[in-house]
């Protein structure tokens, strides 16, 4: 079997985020084909809780579900960290996206949208509101690094250009680089260096994407700054809004259900998960087991 081009990794952990991947993959398939290989991560002294729902709807997409080690990987439990564990898992696979639980694919797109060889691609955050301009100093200090001279606009803060800073709800890399160590390696490197400032505030739960831009230099790649298009973030100033007309959306960054909800999009959602399912809810698919969306809608 050839090695596959791009897998999305995400995390499967009960009791939301189970739920929420089985709809992210749903949209993944409907979206992207098979082609793209794809992998649930589970903290492993949860597997045994996972709903037999979701393991089922798993396979039936021939998608993987691996079990990884989170706890001791941090001086203290960061389960915000277990995205940069799961990036670190190895995979055959050209490139990964890491993608957060709580996104759903809405239109039909490509590997090629995404990947860009020795390059991270991610998008600009929604904001920065732990923190002022001036902690980038610091921070980039503690790396014995200088400040980018590049400015962005974040997604939703647009008056101001500010030191590149990005989500790490969608993060596309490669694989293989010819570095020393893959990039999420150095990434989780970074993050515990930086968590071990304990005079930094706010560096939990931001500790993941207030690292992002410096573990790409560290591994010695740059940043490809996505288009919102391909990441779009609700909530915030965006909450109960409907999606811009002026442009195709591919993907939402919903949070929580409710959110896609009051952006109508819920529909759509389970439209995909019955389509690849046969079910509007994973729960079905074991009726044997406990409802575990009780109350998702």
């Amino acid at each position: 079997m050839p090695k596959p081009r791009l897998t999305f990794v995400y995390i499967v952990e009960p009791p939301d985020y189970q739920t929420m991947a089985c709809m992210l993959l749903a949209s993944i398939r409907e979206n992207f084909g098979p082609e793209v290989a794809t992998i649930g991560y589970c903290p492993e002294h949860r597997m045994a809780e996972l709903h037999p729902g979701v393991l089922r709807a798993h396979e039936m997409l021939g998608a993987e579900i691996r079990p990884m080690r989170t706890l001791g990987m941090w001086d203290a439990p960061y389960p915000h960290g277990n995205k940069i564990i799961a990036a670190m898992q190895p995979r055959e696979s050209e490139f990964s996206a890491f993608v957060d639980s709580d996104v759903l694919f809405l239109q039909p797109n490509s590997a090629e949208a995404l990947v860009k060889q020795d390059h991270v691609s991610c998008s600009v955050a929604a904001s920065m509101n732990w923190g002022e301009q001036s902690v980038w100093e610091r921070i980039y200090a503690r790396f014995d690094m200088k400040v980018p001279q590049e400015r962005v606009r974040l997604m939703r803060r647009t008056r101001q250009e500010v030191v590149p800073y990005f989500s790490a709800g969608l993060v596309v890399f490669p694989e293989a680089t010819g570095q020393a160590q893959r990039f999420p390696d150095v990434w989780y490197d970074t993050a515990r260096q930086l968590d071990r400032d304990v005079d930094l505030p706010h560096r939990r739960p931001y500790l993941d994407q207030m690292t992002l831009p410096l573990a790409i230099q560290r591994a010695g790649l740059a940043w490809n700054i996505l288009p919102e298009a391909q990441h779009y973030i609700l909530g915030g100033l965006m909450r109960g809004k409907a999606l811009p007309e002026d442009q195709v959306i591919h993907t939402v960054h919903y949070r929580n259900p409710t959110v896609l909800r009051e952006a109508g999009l819920m529909n759509k959602g389970r439209a995909m998960m019955r389509k690849h399912y046969g079910v509007n809810f994973v729960g079905r698919l074991a009726p044997e087991a406990s409802d575990p969306e009780e109350g998702q809608g």
